[in-house]
């Protein structure tokens, strides 16, 4: 089944599929669309879309993660014009990376190798894009991915030599407020909880390496 929210494309593709030995059983433009008609009709691979209606930002990825969680062997592409991020590495993490792939649409130059990759996903096979994989482990790399804007400030600070006493000034915050961050912060850097003073040295070398990107 198809889920993409251009109407060319997804044509496109219902008239070109079917020359390569694939039956299109479903053909939605949204990603509600997506989960009802999987549910329906129970297909053997999805190509979806990554930003479909409502909001155009990383539905299709979201309900391709969702769709995978329930039944991890379900075949899944997803034919993105660009990178998205956020859902990515879940997306190729599940069902133990089996049965999935994840193609950029500019960089599809040939339809014989194209329903070569979709029917490899459909046999139990990965196939991801070189720049998919490129730019999705930069991303790994960088151990401040997940800080809030806030809490990059406070660890900035906290870089710099401040106690949280003059963190709490600096950013007009009470002390509690600035140890909530803090704490949140080691934790979402997964550092240790024995020793708090090396938890803050540790948090200042990530921020170090995280500046480097």
């Amino acid at each position: 089944m198809i889920a993409e929210d251009s109407v060319l494309l997804r044509e496109g593709l219902i008239g070109l599929l079917p020359r390569f030995g694939f039956e299109v059983v479903a053909a939605v433009g949204d990603a509600d669309g997506l989960i009802a008609a999987v549910q329906q009709t129970r297909p053997d691979l999805v190509i979806t879309d990554v930003r479909m209606p409502p909001g155009f930002t990383d539905e299709g990825l979201r309900a391709a993660v969702e769709l995978r969680d329930a039944d991890p062997s379900l075949a899944v592409v997803a034919l993105s014009q660009f990178v998205q991020h956020t859902y990515a590495d879940e997306l190729l993490a599940s069902g133990q990376g089996r049965a999935i792939g994840y193609l950029l649409k500019d960089r599809v130059g040939d339809v014989d190798e194209f329903a070569q990759m979709l029917r490899r996903v459909a046999d139990g096979g990965t196939v991801v894009d070189p720049e998919v994989v490129r730019q999705l482990m930069q991303r790994q790399r960088d151990p401040l991915r997940h800080l809030s804007p806030r809490e990059r400030e406070v660890l900035a600070l906290i870089a710099e030599g401040h106690s949280n006493a003059a963190i709490a000034r600096i950013l007009t915050l009470s002390e509690a407020g600035v140890g909530k961050h803090i704490g949140n912060l080691l934790a979402k850097l997964d550092l240790p909880v024995n020793n708090d003073t090396n938890r803050r040295v540790q948090a200042v070398l990530a921020y170090l390496r995280g500046r480097q990107h």
